[in-house]
């Protein structure tokens, strides 16, 4: 049975999962935000070990945290190509108080061995098995994805709403096919989103105006 802890992190309140099967001794994270210390705190006192990091997208604020939590675990990361080449202001979003711009400019903040997944991939991981859905418009490498009747959608699909546009990247006619796709999956699911509630599919599709 899927098992999974929600950590709501940093200023963007970004939704980050800690999944895993019950009685495993081992977790992926799922969009670890940009506070590590949090994840890695959490992930200890739940008596885990990180196997993966799994990325929906390479905004920011949700992978300012990928770097330290990868070293500590050293687990691999799991992001589609696409995102892999988005432009360095939106990997770094912006100088933190006090840092320097010369400091922030150099930052790196994702991995060079980054494993690219894409549509159809199938993970097997932490004892669950987790397939790949491509979902642009947010981004162009956003996924979403599904295990054991969960879809972790990052910010593709919201309760009430959908992810942003207006970023670089982003496409408006991307993300509404996506959505219509994700409307269209056989049965229900459990929707847990990049940020905010969780939701299911059904009332999703009853209720979202953008699906």
């Amino acid at each position: 049975m899927l098992t999974f802890q929600t950590l709501v992190l940093g200023a963007y309140q970004v939704n980050c999962y800690i999944v895993w099967e019950a009685g495993s001794q081992s977790c992926v994270v799922i969009d670890p935000g940009y506070t590590p210390q949090e994840v890695l705190e959490t992930v200890s006192r739940l008596r885990l070990t990180v196997e993966a990091i799994l990325l929906t997208h390479a905004h920011f604020d949700h992978v300012g945290g990928v770097m330290a939590i990868q070293q500590a675990a050293g687990c691999p990361v799991y992001l589609h190509p696409a995102d892999q080449t988005m432009p360095e202001q939106l990997l770094k979003g912006s100088p933190h108080p006090g840092e320097s711009l010369d400091a922030w400019l150099s930052k790196k903040i994702l991995p060079a061995d980054i494993h690219g997944y894409q549509e159809g991939d199938v993970l097997r991981l932490a004892g669950l098995t987790f397939t790949v859905l491509s979902t642009p418009g947010h981004s162009p490498g956003s996924v979403c994805l599904l295990s054991d009747g969960h879809i972790f959608s990052g910010d593709t699909l919201f309760a009430g709403s959908c992810g942003r546009t207006d970023l670089s990247g982003g496409d408006g006619r991307q993300i509404h096919a996506s959505l219509r796709r994700l409307a269209a999956l056989p049965g229900d699911y459990a929707v847990h989103p990049g940020h905010g509630n969780a939701t299911t599919l059904e009332a999703e599709r009853q209720t979202n105006p953008y699906m």
